[in-house]
């Protein structure tokens, strides 16, 4: 029997190595390759062309959102679990819409990787009980146009819409209908709750 094909992506060294450890202690499975970032993780998993990526979200250089996207378009056939620390649901959600098929917190790794692994594997999707109470207690948000997060970062910063309209090169109230667009589909009423819901989320760096 063929042994699965596993890469590891963290930026951590020590974290790919207890994870290297725990795969390589199976019968079933090799460690393929490790890639230290997101950007890292697609020229790995092209080269390699692994059964199953384990990425972290959180990466330099190209985050994991996006790498997840990146290989699934190359690489249909490949299966992608998201291995991550803490993290909003929003980015989780993100990750999966990009093709991930599970998604497992490091700290629950040793009771829930490997079944994780053999799940999507098979086909199937694995989201462990932990990651799935955090998104029914903290559902992600829709997903915001470009411009739409624009309209939030400037929020954030303070700008009024006079300032937004200038910066944009548009007139007051075609921001004022674009707020209106965000706020509605972030389900707030005004800027406050909309600052509030965005640094929750995480939709900004401050």
């Amino acid at each position: 029997m063929s042994k699965l094909r596993i890469l590891i992506a963290d930026d951590h060294a020590l974290v790919r190595m207890g994870i290297s450890a725990l795969i390589s202690a199976q019968d079933d499975m090799t460690v393929v390759g490790q890639a230290k970032n997101g950007a890292e993780s697609v020229s790995e998993a092209l080269r390699l062309k692994p059964d199953v990526v384990l990425m972290d979200l959180v990466m330099p250089i190209k985050d994991g959102i996006v790498a997840t996207g990146e290989i699934k378009g190359a690489l249909p056939d490949a299966q992608i679990i998201i291995l991550t620390s803490y993290t909003t649901t929003d980015s989780i959600a993100q990750a999966l819409d990009n093709g991930a098929r599970g998604a497992v917190f490091k700290s629950d790794a040793n009771s829930e990787l490997l079944t994780a692994i053999h799940t999507v594997a098979s086909g199937g999707q694995f989201v462990s009980p932990a990651i799935q109470r955090q998104i029914e207690s903290d559902p992600p948000i829709p997903r915001l146009t470009p411009r739409q997060r624009q309209a939030i970062e400037y929020i954030t910063r303070g700008l009024t819409n006079s300032d937004i309209a200038r910066l944009d090169g548009c007139s007051e109230s075609a921001v004022k209908k674009l707020l209106i667009s965000t706020f509605a589909k972030l389900g707030v009423a005004n800027r406050t709750e909309a600052v509030a819901i965005a640094l929750r989320k995480q939709l900004v760096k401050i």
